[in-house]
């Protein structure tokens, strides 16, 4: 029998991603509703129901709407900010200490953002292991394509008539408040979120998160990040980069599902990175990757790694 699966807000840029990459899967059933049912609870009610698993690609007030309408045993997999640091809510990465196992034995998924993926899987090993105190004040960069901006943002990029200032890459959340801090200070343990400068420039998708870390910062040396990084990171998803380029780019697992680290810099001055795909291990491949757990299937299955 087929696992049946529906795609709740399956128009938008992760929805879109998620149905192409599992469309060809023999072993799924794909649910849909008719466009003129989308937004009628009583629909959605009886066909999230149905469903074995459910993706809410959806904002966070529809998302939750979406939660509540669940009665059944079906495995919801968020990925809006709404649920992400719920204690009730495994979140889902699995590659962090103890968080597969709890995927594993949860019906609710709360999917990581994209530039929080980055983050967290660059700080969070080094808090479990003490090699950074919570107390740490941190930073970071992230520099992503503009897919991450949703269909609006992708119509603007990608207008004949577009503005100049597209053309130039553009820091932007300078009020630091944006929505993925709350899940970098939660998931890493942290006392404090970080200064978060987050640049959106002109390609279509890919992200490189940079956490800079001077030595005084660190409980150990740069070898000790790398050895705990070459432990903890070595699935075909995620994995240690040991290459030694000059330069980093932020496309270059564009459209792709998995995940490089790599450390760089000098024994005082120290950058963390972490290259993806903002929608691929930064989003759809994520839900993917938790869903194949959830059923007990490889990890990599219907992902491009």
């Amino acid at each position: 029998m087929k696992v049946k699966v529906f795609i709740d807000g399956s128009a938008g840029t992760t929805g879109l991603r998620i149905r192409e990459r599992l469309e060809s899967r023999e072993e799924l059933e794909l649910l849909s509703l008719p466009a003129e049912k989308r937004k009628d609870l009583k629909a959605r009610e009886e066909i999230i129901n149905a469903a074995d698993v459910a993706f809410f690609c959806l904002p966070d007030a529809a998302s939750i709407e979406a939660a509540s309408l669940v009665h059944g045993d079906t495995l919801i997999i968020d990925t809006s900010t709404a649920h992400r640091t719920l204690d009730d809510w495994a979140y889902g990465f699995p590659e962090l200490f103890g968080l597969r196992e709890k995927i594993l034995h949860s019906h609710w998924i709360g999917n990581p953002g994209c530039h929080a993926s980055g983050f967290i899987s660059l700080v969070e090993p080094l808090v479990h292991e003490g090699l950074v105190s919570p107390e740490t004040a941190l930073s970071c960069f992230s520099v992503t394509g503009y897919s991450g901006g949703g269909k609006s943002m992708i119509a603007d990029y990608e207008a004949e008539d577009r503005p100049a200032a597209l053309s130039s890459p553009r820091q932007y959340a300078l009020g630091q408040a944006h929505k993925h801090l709350k899940e970098m200070k939660k998931i890493c343990g942290l006392e404090s979120e970080p200064v978060f400068c987050p640049i959106v420039a002109d390609y279509y998708s890919g992200m490189a998160v940079t956490v800079p870390l001077f030595k005084k910062d660190l409980r150990g040396s740069v070898e000790d990040i790398r050895a705990l990084y070459k432990d903890r990171y070595h699935s075909t998803i995620v994995h240690y980069d040991e290459s030694d380029d000059a330069m980093v780019a932020g496309n270059e697992l564009s459209g792709r599902d998995d995940m490089k680290i790599r450390v760089a810099g000098n024994e005082d001055r120290i950058l963390l990175i972490s290259v993806f795909d903002n929608l691929g291990k930064g989003a759809s491949g994520a839900a993917i990757q938790n869903m194949n757990i959830l059923l007990g299937l490889d990890e990599t299955t219907g992902l491009v790694v």
